[in-house]
């Protein structure tokens, strides 16, 4: 909103300052301080309201070190996190651009689900919250969305350029390009690094190809979205690895969204894709302070209301970069906690039908709670795999440089 009011001073009266406005860089700023404002300075607030209202949390007995301390700390902590991103975004981002849309209803979406979950259990004492079958529907319906929306949408392009951007004498040269429809992406670590889907799902007609995409879609929403919520197990361990994935995230939103950038790197150039930097800080501000009250010990849990948005964001923002098949690298600690339950639990099935007793290959799933068996802090733990996802980014971005 104030994108646009600035933006028409400067048009009109070209008043002193107010072109600011017009850099990405500035707003994204902005974006993340507010953000951190908000769940830093407010934090403490909403914490009070929430175990005013009694909203706490209701922990299951696993026999883990330190769970009885849990009982009773405040949750639903994601509506603080929900605030801090869609308040500066719409203040500061292009709120018209359709990839910014497109992440606003996700993360009311996502987080509306996560809520009803929430309040199941809070208020209701069941301690199973909503319906596996509901939750999996809610991340089909916000799939189908995303991938209509990516597919149909008109202002949904990739630019190619006929010749490279230059540079003369400090002025950006920009040759004659077109904007393509297409529905490219791009493959990890490989020098000619583009796949059409529309070439890879041709043979089978015209009509497959969105269907097949849009499954897709909706495979990366739910395994992401589910991924981070399965990592919401332990103090500040979904806040701080959503925050590294969210940075790396912002990386690649800036230069995809820069012709210069785009083309020394070798990346798809997206036309408007650089105003997911300003959504992106606001993002990262959420999680970092969040993390201000959500690290061991946590004073306040997102619950399900800020993991499956996390998660769910995480993805969206992927798909509408072109950069869903780097998902298994970049969002790797949420597919090894996703991976360790679906190990655990089919190897225990195929014991328990061959041999007449159930076994387990981890002493418990997710492989955080693993490590907790194994008799490891809860915050050691933490800063290993924050270590790990720091690692998983840095290589993800390496992937900029194969040309």
């Amino acid at each position: 909103m104030l994108y646009h009011l600035f933006d028409y001073i400067d048009s009109n009266f070209d008043f002193p300052g107010s072109g600011l406005f017009r850099y990405i860089s500035f707003r994204a700023g902005l974006s993340a301080m507010l953000s951190l404002i908000i769940t830093i300075t407010f934090g403490k607030s909403i914490i009070n309201w929430i175990r005013k209202k009694q909203i706490g949390e209701t922990v299951r007995d696993l026999g883990l070190a330190g769970q009885s301390e849990k009982k009773g700390t405040p949750t639903m902590g994601g509506l603080m996190m929900i605030a801090a991103i869609i308040i500066p975004t719409l203040l500061f981002a292009d709120v018209y651009n359709i990839y910014i849309l497109l992440l606003l209803v996700t993360v009311v979406w996502l987080g509306g689900i996560g809520f009803l979950d929430d309040y199941i259990k809070v208020f209701r004492k069941n301690k199973e919250g909503l319906a596996g079958k509901f939750k999996i529907i809610g991340q089909v319906g916000i799939g189908i969305i995303v991938a209509i929306t990516l597919f149909y949408h008109e202002d949904v392009v990739v630019r190619e350029f006929q010749t490279p951007v230059s540079i003369e004498e400090g002025v950006v040269e920009t040759p004659a390009y077109k904007d393509v429809k297409v529905m490219k992406t791009t493959i990890p670590f490989m020098k000619n690094n583009e796949l059409n889907y529309e070439n890879f799902f041709g043979f089978l007609g015209d009509g497959v190809t969105p269907v097949l995409y849009t499954l897709l879609v909706i495979f990366v929403v739910t395994a992401v979205s589910n991924g981070a919520n399965i990592t919401d197990g332990i103090d500040g361990l979904a806040a701080g690895t959503s925050a590294i994935i969210g940075l790396a995230i912002a990386i690649f939103a800036y230069l995809s969204g820069n012709a210069i950038f785009s083309q020394y790197l070798n990346i798809m150039f997206i036309p408007n894709s650089g105003e997911l930097v300003i959504f992106c800080a606001a993002f990262l501000g959420a999680c970092v302070g969040f993390l201000w009250y959500n690290s061991y010990p946590a004073q306040v849990f997102m619950g399900d209301t800020g993991s499956l948005m996390l998660g769910g964001v995480i993805a969206v923002l992927c798909l509408v970069l072109r950069k869903e098949l780097l998902i298994p690298v970049l969002c790797g600690i949420f597919v090894i906690e996703n991976l360790s339950v679906i190990i655990q639990v089919a190897y225990f099935k195929y014991t328990k039908r061959k041999y007449g007793e159930g076994r387990r290959i981890f002493r418990m799933s997710p492989l955080h709670h693993h490590y907790q068996k194994g008799g490891i802090p809860e915050s050691k733990i933490v800063t290993r795999f924050w270590i790990v996802g720091i690692l998983l980014a840095i290589i993800t971005l390496a992937t900029l440089k194969l040309r």
